[in-house]
């Protein structure tokens, strides 16, 4: 790491025309003083392009630094030399330790990252304006920039740079220079420039009427960007929410919309999902940790197969019993939601467990300075419209799904057609446990796990499945991801409690007017 700052900082001496020697008293300004003081001894030595400036700052960065009446000594193990001449020194027992507050290991950092800007590599530079975009920039460092603006030909760092350039003139005496200044950083959509020029408009900062209007102009401007960069947040947050819900909605469009059974369990089926992905994530963690991020290929139909095989059995043992008595089927699966919760807290304890997300579904891609779109959260929405596309597949394309309609509309017809109506009903139900499986293991990349999981989305649930129609895959889109979006629009204005509450309203004024929600079934099974 010592080795890296020194290479690095060895880019110092080229941000001069002429390197210039560190002298005694330009190395004691730097290592000792009040911080401002420091501070700006530091940027004139980096601006100059002081040749022992490098080997300094490393170890002021390292505090191996010691001042003694009439040197600054660096002090590496038992190595000890002077700061500006570079010769061999002795330590008397005098010396003391140079100490840096936060603020000047700041700029130290800053000069750190100066000293890559003329780098060849572009990363390398990219890394250097970005660590360096982190420091308050000032009047000292406007020759460091210069040099690094005119010899970069990347155009995105061009832009970044002349950023920074006009961020130190906008407090430049020259009013042309401040006028100027302005207008490029009009053109920014960064939080940090609305910040700047907030700043630059508060009482007494900025005395000029025409510079104070130029101020006020690019602030509008830049403020529009950004309030178009949340508005797009909340769109996305919404339609994140919308496919969360449309995942979880799926299963119960199957088991309620199609079988008429209020399956108040569907929450319950959801965290098997979530605790099949958790196990499943062990299981790599102890036998394979070297495929660790691989894990979620093998916990999706894991999930899936542990939550089909839970509904298979609770609708064997139960649901089979209870069909055409929906009040019967809610009271017995609200009891087994019970069970299932309290299994749950036997095996795995009653606190959340922990599931990771896979290294390449951390992070985000940087759309705008203030939005910043989540892997996890894009690989959800993609998820949810995979399983989306293969539930419409199976359901009209299938031999299955032809049993399924087929049951689900004149159960005694398909009876006498030769069909296993009992045994379509256990697919059927199983088919719609694994998808709430399914719905739990994506819940589980974006949220805590725990007995818990299922009780906040059962209720939204069943609410997207009667908005959208009854037995309409279609219309529970459309439902879901609308009541996302609207959800997330109103929790912006009013507040998350609040929101729910008027969503709740909204839904309930829908299904007074059109009480079979957006989409109405059509043919002999709306009749019946």
């Amino acid at each position: 790491m010592r080795l890296c700052r020194t290479l690095l900082l060895a880019g110092l001496t080229a941000l001069a025309a002429a390197a210039h020697a560190l002298t005694p008293e330009q190395a004691r300004a730097i290592a000792s003083g009040e911080t401002d003081d420091r501070i700006t001894a530091l940027d004139q030595a980096m601006a100059r392009g002081d040749t022992g400036l490098p080997a300094l700052v490393n170890a002021l960065l390292d505090d191996a630094v010691k001042l003694t009446p009439k040197q600054v000594l660096i002090v590496q193990g038992e190595t000890v030399v002077d700061a500006a001449t570079g010769a061999p020194a002795t330590l008397p027992d005098d010396a003391e330790d140079v100490v840096n507050n936060n603020r000047m290991r700041g700029a130290l950092e800053a000069a750190q990252a100066a000293a890559q800007l003329l780098s060849p590599d572009l990363a390398v530079r990219r890394e250097a304006v970005a660590a360096l975009g982190k420091q308050t920039l000032e009047m000292t460092q406007l020759p460091l920039i210069d040099k690094a603006l005119s010899a970069e030909k990347d155009p995105e760092l061009q832009e970044v740079l002349g950023r920074m350039k006009a961020s130190i003139l906008v407090a430049a005496p020259d009013k042309a220079q401040r006028l100027e200044a302005v207008r490029l950083l009009g053109a920014s959509g960064r939080t940090q420039v609305k910040s700047l020029l907030q700043e630059r408009l508060a009482p007494g900062a900025e005395t000029d009427p025409e510079v104070r209007g130029a101020l006020l102009a690019s602030l509008d401007k830049v403020s529009a960007r950004l309030a178009w960069g949340e508005r797009l947040g909340v769109l996305f947050t919404g339609l994140s929410l919308g496919s969360i819900l449309l995942l979880v909605a799926l299963g119960l469009a199957i088991t309620y919309g199609l079988m008429g059974v209020i399956n108040m369990a569907h929450g319950e089926l959801m965290m098997i999902g979530a605790y099949a992905t958790y196990v499943v994530q062990n299981l790599f963690k102890t036998y394979a940790p070297g495929a660790v991020d691989y894990y979620l290929w093998l916990a999706v139909p894991a999930a899936f197969l542990a939550a089909a095989a839970v509904g298979a059995v609770l609708e064997r043992l139960v649901i089979r019993w209870l069909y055409g008595r929906p009040l019967e089927t809610l009271l017995a699966t609200w009891g087994i939601s019970l069970v299932l919760m309290q299994g749950v807290r036997s095996l795995f304890g009653a606190q959340n467990v922990p599931v990771e997300n896979p290294a390449w579904l951390s992070g985000g891609i940087d759309v705008m300075s203030n939005l910043t779109l989540p892997y996890n959260r894009i690989a959800i929405i993609a998820f949810a419209f995979l399983v989306l596309g293969g539930v419409a597949l199976l359901i009209a394309k299938t031999r299955l799904g032809l049993f399924v309609r087929g049951v689900t509309q004149n159960r005694r017809m398909a009876a006498c057609m030769g069909v296993n109506t009992a045994r379509i009903d256990t697919y059927a139900f199983s088919l719609g446990a694994g998808i709430a499986g399914l719905a739990g293991c994506a819940l589980s990349q974006v949220g805590n796990v725990g007995p818990d999981l299922g009780q906040g989305y059962i209720v939204d649930s069943f609410m997207v499945v009667v908005l959208g129609g009854v037995g309409q895959l279609a219309g529970t889109v459309y439902a879901a991801l609308g009541l996302g979006v609207l959800n997330k629009f109103l929790e912006g204005w009013a507040g998350a409690v609040l929101a729910k509450i008027m969503v709740l309203v909204v839904i309930v004024v829908f299904i007074q007017k059109r009480p079979q929600g957006l989409f109405a079934m059509k043919g002999r099974s709306a009749e019946a």
